[in-house]
């Protein structure tokens, strides 16, 4: 059966409708899973194996019979180390039907068909009793239901409805308890993710601050947990105001409560500053005894010898409502509330002398509700957006180019969603000229505070409308002699998906004047082979985990990956994925905004040779803006050190990364080894695709 999927073009801005196979999703789930960099992830496998045999000696110590509950068993893995830990009977339960079919072949496939039970149903949905679909409650519960923030995935729901239905009372459980741990830190690059900091701009008649509406200062931002590799966060970029604390513990051997709540410790900052955010992350004891311990603490608080890198669980950024100025040895609260699924933080200073009545009546003072955005820019700009919008040095490349190109007769149109140029453009251009911003996909509120509280309503016209729909009207018949974009769109994924600037300027060509000047006047799409520290994992086919044949896994991996007649690039915020480089650069295609959009394809064909050894793990696209003659901005790499190869990439962009199919390993570096490449943009569906040839 096929099925017709409506999508909107990320790069040409049309309205597709596209014809896809019943098992698209199941593919574009399994082929974007996780699943491989659990499967690698050797510390946590060889911790719940350690905790699972030791739960069920407990239990064969007592004399009793070890019926072991698997709630989201994946690949069956943890049912299968309690099988040949000795365990009597598994239930593992798999919701998602792709997997639990695998699962039933892996655990076949292993020899444990008699000893476990793949259930395809989610767990509120089993049934225990002679006729169900466990014949009695189980004594060992083992779960694998975090996420980065622990609850996310609905832990603490599926914790609570086993414990009620599911199984015995004083069972054992693996993991026993999860603790989560925070510390309160100052950091302005963090803090840039949330806030949008002045702008000042040099302007001929004087410095101009460009200022965030008060709507924009007093949000709390949005309640979603900003999770990252904050191993690849140097020290320099934070200072720690507080010591690590214990947050909150949820011991899972008893019954768990997922109504909302909230928990709340003292701190005494061990240095003075601005209370900004809040890191967290958490730890697991397989034991009741705390001896068999997985723990995500960065690599600040554990030796650096002890780091496992994962990324399906990572570290957690938290933003305080607003900053707090705290002072070294000063009594403050911080507190933590939760709903089912997430977690947010409020910081209080303790008043002097403040006995226990009023601290009870402070604690009765704690918001539980989530926070929302109020002011809109926050459901429109991403995080890694408000950076971009607060890198000084890229808006002063912006600023340099608009000073070359506008005029005092300048009539200016700007195309990007909720950017900064419109106003970078008023401050340097004459009184009378007249700037538009077209806004097609953008959320208007928050531009209407932006532009009242930096005085510019009856300066700067919004048009909302998309490009094609432009009439003379809306630019009160005048030409349009500069056309400006970063360019930058919030459906933009991939970094080719901002070609959308060229659709939409060829949308618009007849509202330009015959001399228009166009900023940025050309892009160009650049590429580079790289050897991952890390990332590679994610797609690396596992074969064995712990001894057990995970091969069908692979396979599943594998299949899905190849669903797609072919490979697709995906996206990777490579700052936080460490790379070296094993080629040169190479620019590979280039694209005129000068021109409209052409009817043919832009194709290349060419070969990199790899000039240090390493493991070709894949290739790295980028994007980089033109502005004028002499500047350019780039979306990728933004620094190379030439000895080792090491990349220092744009913070605030994805990266696009193409995984090879096969590694090869140079070596000898006398007879280069030369990767080929065939790279083709179709202009009708603005869609990248490319092949490599090792």
């Amino acid at each position: 059966m096929k099925t017709f999927c409506g999508r909107a073009n990320p790069t040409t801005g049309s309205m597709e409708w596209l014809e896809e196979g019943e098992d698209y999703d199941y593919h574009q789930e399994i082929a974007r899973s996780r699943y491989a960099d659990m499967l690698h992830d050797k510390d946590r496998n060889v911790k719940y194996y350690q905790g699972i045999r030791a739960a069920v000696s407990r239990v064969k110590e007592r004399g009793e019979k070890a019926i072991v509950l698997d709630i989201g068993t994946g690949t069956g893995l943890l049912s299968m180390m309690a099988a040949s830990a000795g365990a009597d009977f598994c239930y593992a339960i798999e919701v998602f039907k792709p997997m639990a079919n695998a699962a039933v072949k892996i655990v076949e496939k292993n020899g444990f068909s008699d000893k476990i039970k793949v259930i395809n149903k989610h767990s509120t949905e089993v049934t225990v009793g002679p006729d169900g679909d466990m014949q009695c409650r189980a004594n060992i519960l083992v779960t694998e239901l975090f996420d980065t923030e622990l609850i996310g995935e609905g832990a603490l729901p599926t914790y609570e409805h086993a414990h009620k239905y599911l199984i015995q009372e004083g069972c054992e459980a693996v993991p026993h308890r999860a603790t989560v741990y925070v510390q309160l830190v100052e950091s302005k690059r963090m803090w840039s993710w949330k806030k949008l900091f002045p702008v000042h701009v040099e302007a001929e008649d004087g410095e101009k601050i460009l200022v965030p509406p008060s709507e924009m200062e007093n949000c709390p931002g949005v309640p979603s947990v900003c999770d990252i590799q904050l191993n690849q966060m140097p020290s320099s970029d934070f200072t720690t105001l507080s010591d690590v604390v214990t947050m909150f513990s949820v011991d899972f051997s008893k019954p768990v409560q997922s109504a909302s709540t909230y928990y709340r410790v003292q701190l005494e900052p061990v240095k003075s500053g601005k209370a900004q955010i809040v890191l967290s992350w958490w730890d697991i004891d397989m034991d009741p005894s705390g001896m068999i311990n997985c723990t995500m603490a960065p690599y600040w608080v554990q030796p650096s010898s002890a780091l496992q890198w994962r990324d399906h669980w990572m570290q957690c950024v938290y933003f305080l409502p607003h900053e707090e100025p705290v002072l070294q040895g000063e009594k403050l609260y911080l507190t933590a509330c939760r709903d089912e699924y997430s977690v947010w933080y409020n910081l209080q200073k303790a008043s002097e002398g403040e006995n226990k009545a009023e601290e009870e009546e402070h604690e009765a003072d704690v918001r539980v509700e989530s926070p929302v955005c109020r002011c809109r820019a926050h459901l429109l700009w991403n995080r890694p957006r408000f950076g971009e919008l607060n890198d000084q040095n890229r808006t002063h490349q912006y600023i340099k180019s608009l000073r070359k190109v506008l005029k005092t007769d300048s009539v200016c149109l700007c195309i990007s969603d909720g950017s900064l140029l419109p106003v970078l453009a008023h401050y340097l251009g004459a009184k009378q000229v007249q700037y538009f911003i077209l806004l097609f996909r953008s959320l208007h509120f928050s531009w209407v505070f932006f532009f009242k509280a930096n005085h510019l309503e009856d300066k700067i016209k919004i048009i909302e409308a998309r490009p094609e729909l432009l009439k003379p009207s809306h630019l009160e018949d005048k030409k349009i002699s500069v056309l400006v974009g970063e360019p930058f769109f919030t459906t933009s994924l991939l970094p080719w998906h901002n070609l959308y600037f060229w659709y939409a300027r060829t949308a618009v060509s007849t509202h330009l004047a015959s001399n228009v000047t166009v900023l940025p006047q050309s892009a160009s799409l650049h590429m580079m082979i790289v050897e991952f520290q890390d990332l590679w994992r994610i797609r690396s086919p596992c074969g064995t985990c712990e001894g057990f044949d995970v091969q069908t896994m692979d396979d599943m991996i594998k299949d899905s990956l190849n669903f797609r007649e072919s490979k697709e690039a995906e996206p990777h915020p490579l700052w936080e994925y460490p790379c070296k480089s094993l080629s040169d650069p190479q620019e590979v295609l280039t694209f005129d905004f000068t021109k409209t959009v052409p009817q043919h394809c832009l194709s290349t064909e060419g070969s990199v040779n790899l000039l240090r050894k390493g493991k070709s793990h894949g290739a790295v696209l980028w994007m980089e803006y033109h502005l004028a003659a002499d500047i350019s901005v780039s979306t990728g790499l933004m620094q190379m050190s030439n000895d080792k190869g090491n990349c220092e990439w744009n913070p605030h962009c994805k990266q696009a990364v193409y995984f090879f199919s096969s590694v090869i390993e140079s070596e000898i570096l006398s007879d280069p080894t030369a990767v080929t490449y065939a790279i083709n943009f179709d202009t009708k569906t603005g869609e990248i695709a490319m092949d490599f040839k090792l």
